[in-house]
């Protein structure tokens, strides 16, 4: 197949030549550091980015799938997080400009699935890591990496009770691609469920990278998630997917990666 990597403004209307079978949406910054740098524009590339693709989608007649987030569950009251949670979202917070820009986004799919009988997908990520981050990317794997190799104390908020589910970006592309040819049209929850609290996901990084460095425990930012695990009961029933690669795998191969960029 072929494929095209759009480098365009989608948050104004816009027009690809030719036939397009299928859209992958993927426009938005993801990092905390980015999106709460650029609020404004994280808000319209959820909005009206997201309606110029639905509206590209009808016109050529293609299958879009758009990459939602684990954040729309907010801090969760459910634990594990399915799809059919509705989530525990600030709608005023710092972060609810990338929060709700996701939630409009999913409305606006489905909208346009029952409206206009666009076949839409919507994957909803979980945290997911590994080779060609960026150092400054701000999202905690690479965050403890690159601080362990410059010999700096981990930065961890709070005591570290919260806790994550990391997934490796294979098994999420895995899934993504698995996504895009079913023909599901509800929201498919794609990570890995082996949940760690942040402390001991510290731990485990200085331990694979044998660093001595310090933990360095910092006030816990304004609408943190306490808790973030998938349920992929659907995944699994829909896609026959799960995650294949064990999280100390995938951190080695990450780590390999930071090591080389820093040599």
């Amino acid at each position: 197949p072929n494929f095209t990597l759009l480098e365009q403004d989608i948050t104004t209307p816009f027009d690809v030549p030719g036939e397009i079978d299928r859209i992958l949406h993927f426009a938005s910054p993801a990092s905390p550091i980015d999106y709460l740098d650029l609020p404004i524009e994280t808000l319209t590339v959820g909005s009206m980015g997201t309606y110029h693709c639905l509206e590209l989608a009808k016109t050529k007649r293609a299958r879009i799938l758009f990459a939602s987030t684990s954040e729309i569950y907010g801090d969760p009251l459910v634990h594990p997080q399915t799809e059919e949670y509705w989530g525990n979202v600030n709608p005023i917070g710092p972060r609810s400009v990338y929060d709700e820009a996701k939630r409009y986004s999913e409305a606006l799919m489905m909208a346009y699935h029952r409206t206009f009988g666009v076949e839409t997908r919507i994957v909803r990520i979980f945290n997911t890591y590994g080779p060609r981050m960026r150092p400054n990317d701000g999202r905690v794997v690479c965050t403890f990496i690159n601080q362990a190799l410059r010999k700096e104390p981990l930065t961890v908020f709070g005591e570290g009770q919260q806790t994550r589910s990391f997934c490796y970006v294979d098994d999420l592309v895995t899934g993504i691609l698995g996504l895009m040819d079913s023909e599901e049209t509800m929201p498919v929850n794609l990570g890995n469920p082996d949940e760690i609290p942040i402390i001991q996901f510290a731990r485990e990084i200085l331990e694979l990278m044998k660093s001595s460095v310090a933990i360095d425990f910092r006030p816990l930012p304004q609408d943190d998630p306490k808790q973030r695990k998938p349920d992929i009961s659907r995944a699994k029933r829909i896609l026959n997917w799960e995650p294949r690669v064990s999280r100390k795998e995938g951190l080695r191969k990450t780590i390999e990666f930071f090591q080389d960029c820093s040599d």
